[in-house]
């Protein structure tokens, strides 16, 4: 039995509040209200922290990747011009009316360096899952973005042409990466790009 029920009220050396409804006198034990409204608070803020955590994560995933751009950009036909509008993937501007087949080649490229993608040039989710996690705190991104680009791939599986398909999926993740608040700025990948240059 608790303490408010053994002594007929408040547990004691706690305080309490008493409120009137409907003719009944109802007794809130102070402790809990501070107890329920921390765990509020708590959830505030382990809800917005993820998007924040992710979109850091995100950024050094970024910043790693787009390393072997310049590695990758004779292969696949890149210009320098194309190789700058890579710096602003996530910005708003970046969209498929900017965005050449040769993107996808070089993602392709990109891709096969860290064995991220099988031989049909279909993402290797156990790889991607890994090379996320390897990133600090990558397990509170790895399976939402493996699942977010397996959702793009399917979205465009009719598309034969791989560079072309690539570019599709790409721009199909970063949009879904936008909407649910996971996408970093360019100051977020240009401060991760100085740990990896």
């Amino acid at each position: 039995m608790s303490d408010r029920a053994l002594h007929g009220g408040a547990a004691p050396g706690r305080h309490s509040v008493h409120c009137d409804a409907a003719d009944e006198s109802a007794t809130m034990d102070m402790g809990l209200l501070h107890w329920c409204l921390s765990c509020a608070l708590a959830g505030l803020a382990l809800t917005a922290a993820p998007a924040a955590a992710t979109a850091e994560i995100m950024s050094h995933v970024t910043a790693h990747f787009g390393q072997t751009l310049e590695e990758c950009r004779e292969e696949s036909g890149l210009t320098m011009d194309m190789m700058e509008a890579f710096a602003h993937y996530w910005s708003e501007d970046f969209g498929k009316a900017t965005v050449q087949r040769e993107f996808g080649c070089a993602l392709i490229c990109m891709s096969h360096k860290f064995s991220l993608l099988q031989d049909d040039v279909r993402l290797h989710h156990l790889n991607m899952d890994d090379y996320i996690r390897s990133f600090p705190n990558g397990e509170l991104l790895s399976t939402k973005m493996v699942s977010m680009i397996h959702e793009c791939e399917r979205q465009y599986e009719s598309v034969e042409d791989d560079c072309d398909r690539i570019v599709d999926v790409s721009l199909c993740f970063r949009s879904a990466a936008q909407r649910e608040g996971i996408a970093p700025n360019l100051a977020m990948v240009e401060a991760a790009l100085e740990q990896y240059t």
